[in-house]
């Protein structure tokens, strides 16, 4: 039961937060100020962002179950998303700062032509949505613990909507400079929390669950057998396939490189991406080694036998009952708190791309920044709005919401990826080319991933190749429509590029 303190600490703790995303945002008096927050900030506030929104109540609520019920190799992600940082850092980047763009799909827009943009930008909207409908559930586990804590009876489809609504007032104020200052805020706060836990637990149980991890061993981190192709904890999926991963989601993601995009300088947000990939890796070294903490204290128990309903409910069941009172109360308001901003992240990433790729591709005039103002505003709150629908759907589902999370990014990351790296290696391809595999190959992950979830529960394809999958698929889809034309169609597209 979660004391009067630990209450206070939480009403205290979020009012705060929403002061400081306020007091930071600065007026916002055009598109440059509210979706790149005048391109005037410092790279490790981007860094700690970017780690922040990529991470948030995902990494707290649904990666310490990882090693809870298997082991750390989950760490071979985090390698591979190293090395997929570094070449979106000296291949992708340049080209986004050299256009001075405002959303990650201008590129294929000046490549490719609006179509294509058109194109890139709905998928990103559509797939964004249902992958954040999962944030918005991983918020709500910890929410709908600490109300049972206090005797409420809620539902997670009531507390979404609430989360939901909270976040669109949060985000349609703020803008993106209020987010990434508030992200910083939050990184610290949560994995604070996650060290505190391990300490907690070492004096509580006499430090002796990291022997027994050991000893049952739950501290394997590179595996080398099973499928490579299905089996997700295999070494060779997880490198290769987390660094293309991570290639997809920080160089063809608006969600990220929208942040990327707020620093002075094409070699500052060089730095604040990679630097990005080295905090990752030791963030879930730590959260990973919560979920031992937390193994070796309910002495293996499985989640059935705690009488939890979801395996990601293990964490916050801990954080109510297990914390010191306070303690408690400052990390169930983090976790609130860092998984709102990452949402309102997501908004500003979305409404800017609603503006960017889509209102503006149709709007027969240049958009002012008056109109695109009104427009971003209007699209962070539908955008809000809809995020309640695939949290509600998903959240009967059984799996790590992690994995599910992931999961549904890959579907579109492999198309979106392949079209920016298509666009660039294949001077011939035209925009139909470009259309047309890049639906390709997220049609073929869709199956996949339909496949999995709703006809057969079995993995045949493991997440992590999802987007290797789609980048392969547009290249010999579209490098074959390509054969087509006698000239090479990025010629005709070189004014646009230097205009």
């Amino acid at each position: 039961m979660l004391q009067t303190l630990d209450l206070l600490v939480i009403i205290a703790y979020l009012g705060a937060t929403a002061w400081l995303g306020l007091r930071l945002s600065g007026k916002q008096k055009g598109l440059q100020d509210y979706f790149l927050g005048g391109r005037n900030l410092p790279w490790w506030a981007v860094c700690l962002s970017v780690v922040a929104t990529e991470t948030s109540a995902l990494t707290v609520v649904g990666i310490p179950v990882m090693s809870f019920l298997g082991d750390i190799s989950y760490l071979q992600v985090a390698l591979g998303y190293i090395i997929g940082r570094v070449i979106v850092a000296f291949f992708m980047l340049p080209r986004y700062y050299d256009g001075e763009m405002v959303t990650a799909y201008a590129y294929l827009g000046k490549r490719f032509g609006r179509s294509t943009q058109t194109t890139a930008g709905v998928t990103f909207l559509v797939t964004r949505l249902l992958a954040d409908g999962v944030r918005v559930l991983a918020a709500a586990i910890p929410l709908k613990l600490i109300l049972d804590g206090m005797g409420i009876q809620a539902n997670y489809f009531t507390i979404i909507v609430v989360l939901a609504v909270v976040t669109i007032l949060y985000t349609f104020i703020g803008g993106i400079r209020a987010v990434v200052w508030v992200d910083v805020a939050q990184m610290f706060l949560y994995v604070l929390g996650g060290v505190l836990t391990i300490i907690v637990v070492s004096v509580t149980t006499g430090g002796g669950w990291f022997a027994d991890a050991a000893d049952a061993g739950k501290l394997t981190m590179f595996v080398f057998s099973g499928n490579p192709i299905s089996d997700a904890s295999s070494f060779v999926p997880s490198l290769i396939g987390g660094a293309v991963f991570a290639m997809a989601s920080h160089g063809a993601d608006q969600l990220v490189v929208q942040r990327l995009l707020t620093c002075r300088s094409k070699v500052e947000a060089q730095k604040a991406l990679i630097w990005s990939g080295v905090i990752v890796f030791f963030q879930f070294a730590v959260f990973l080694l919560v979920g031992l903490a937390l193994w070796g204290y309910y002495q293996g128990m499985s989640p059935d036998q705690l009488g939890l309903t979801r395996d990601d409910e293990v964490f916050p069941k801990f954080i109510v009952e297990g914390l010191p009172q306070g303690v408690s109360g400052l990390l169930l308001a983090g976790i609130l708190a860092a998984a709102m901003s990452t949402l309102s992240s997501s908004l500003s990433a979305l409404s800017s791309s609603t503006v960017t790729d889509v209102y503006g591709r149709f709007k027969k005039t240049p958009v002012t920044d008056a109109q695109g103002l009104r427009v971003g505003r209007w699209a962070t709150i539908g955008w809000g709005l809809a995020f309640i629908a695939p949290a509600a759907f998903f959240r009967s589902d059984e799996g790590n919401i992690v994995i599910l999370a992931l999961g549904i990014a890959g579907i579109t990351y492999g198309g979106l990826l392949g079209a920016f790296v298509f666009g660039i290696l294949n001077k011939r391809a035209d925009a139909l080319d470009a259309n047309v595999a890049f639906v390709a190959a997220v049609a073929v992950n869709a199956f996949f991933f339909v496949m999995e979830k709703f006809v057969t529960g079995e993995v045949w394809v493991a997440w992590q190749w999802y987007p290797l999958l789609g980048v392969i698929v547009t290249f010999v889809v579209g490098g074959l429509l390509s054969l087509r034309h006698r000239t090479p169609a990025a010629e005709a597209a070189e004014p646009a590029l230097t205009r």
